[in-house]
C-alpha cells in the first residue's frame, strides 16, 4: 500500500475505534438496542443522498429488498445489538479486541460451509485466537462473571459478522458497495425499529444527556456512514487482505479513548491478549507465513 492507503487506513481505525468509545458513552444513558437504531437509522438517512447522487435506485419488490434485510440482520442488527450489550458489562477497549476477532470467525464459517479451505495457517490462526480469548478471560475469571458473559455476548457478535461475509459473498457479490451499505441499513432500522418498539419503549425513556446525544450522532456519523466509504475506498484501492488489517488497529483507538475520557484501566492480561489475536489474525492473512518464507 501506498502512503495515501495507509492514510485510509488509519483514519478507519480511529473512526471504527471510535464507534466503541461512542457505544460506550451512549450505554451509560440508553438500552442498547435504542443505541442500535439510532445508529443504523441515522447512518441510512447520512447515506441516501451520496446513494441517489451515484443514481443508484432502490429495490422494489420483497424479493429484492429480501438479500439486504438478511444482510441488515447478521451485518448491523445483530452484531450491533450483542456489542452494545456487552459494553454495558465491559470496558471499550475489551470489546474492540473481541470485535478483532471477526476475521477468524469469518474463516470457520466459510471453512464449514465449504467456500473456502482450511489451511495450516489459517487453523494456526484460530487456534491463536482462541488463546487470546483465555488470556482476555483469565484463568481464575467465574464461568458466570460479569466479564465472562460479556466477552461471550462480543464473540455472538463476531460470529453473526462471519454468517455476514457468508451471505454477502452468496447474495452480494456483484451489488455496488454503496448499495449494499445504504440498503442494509435501512432494512435493519425498520427491524430495529419494531424491536425496539416492543422492548425498550424509547418514548418512555428519560432524556438523555448532551453527551449522549453526541455520542449518537458520533456512532452513525463517523463510526458508519464516513467508515463505510472509506472501507469501500480501501477495499477498492488495496484488496481485501488489506483492509483487514484495521481489525489490528481499531483496539489502539478505543483502547486509548476508553483509557482517557471514560478512565478505563488498560490492563497487562487485554495487551497480551490484543497481541496474540493480532498474530492470529497475520496467520490467517498469510503475512507471518510469507515473512518466515523469505527469511529461509
Amino acid at each position: 500500500m501506498d502512503s495515501s492507503e495507509w492514510g485510509l487506513l488509519i483514519l478507519l481505525s480511529v473512526l471504527w475505534g471510535g464507534t466503541f468509545f461512542f457505544a460506550g458513552v451512549a450505554v451509560k444513558e440508553l438500552p442498547p438496542l435504542t443505541v442500535v437504531l439510532a445508529r443504523v437509522a441515522l447512518a441510512a438517512l447520512m447515506l441516501l443522498p451520496l446513494f441517489w447522487f451515484y443514481g443508484h435506485k432502490l429495490p422494489k419488490t420483497v424479493r429484492e429488498w429480501m438479500p439486504f434485510f438478511v444482510m441488515g440482520l447478521l451485518n448491523n442488527a445483530m452484531p450491533f445489538g450483542f456489542l452494545f450489550a456487552a459494553q454495558t458489562i465491559i470496558t471499550v477497549g475489551l470489546a474492540s479486541i473481541i470485535n478483532a476477532l471477526t476475521p477468524l470467525f469469518t474463516v470457520i464459517v466459510m471453512a464449514s460451509f465449504g467456500v473456502e479451505k482450511m489451511t495450516g495457517n489459517r487453523f494456526a490462526g484460530v487456534a491463536l485466537g482462541v488463546l487470546g480469548v483465555a488470556v482476555l478471560r483469565g484463568i481464575d475469571a467465574p464461568l458466570d462473571g460479569a466479564q465472562t458473559i460479556g466477552i461471550a455476548l462480543g464473540l455472538v457478535a463476531t460470529l453473526s459478522y462471519g454468517f455476514a461475509a457468508l451471505w454477502g459473498r452468496r447474495h452480494l457479490s456483484g451489488v455496488a458497495p454503496l448499495k449494499s451499505a445504504t440498503c442494509q441499513l435501512i432494512c435493519s432500522s425498520f427491524l430495529m425499529l419494531i424491536i425496539v418498539g416492543i422492548v425498550d419503549q424509547p418514548w418512555t425513556l428519560n432524556m438523555p444527556s448532551l453527551n449522549v446525544w453526541f455520542s449518537v450522532v458520533g456512532l452513525a456519523f463517523f463510526g458508519t456512514a464516513i467508515a463505510y466509504i472509506v472501507f469501500f475506498q480501501i477495499l477498492v484501492r488495496a484488496g481485501a487482505s488489506n483492509v483487514m488489517l484495521v481489525t489490528l488497529l481499531i483496539p489502539v483507538t478505543a483502547l486509548f479513548l476508553g483509557n482517557a475520557f471514560l478512565n478505563e484501566a488498560i490492563r497487562a492480561q487485554e495487551i497480551a491478549g490484543a497481541v496474540i489475536i493480532g498474530l492470529g489474525l497475520l496467520f490467517i492473512d498469510g503475512r507471518i507465513p510469507k515473512l518466515v518464507q523469505r527469511r529461509l
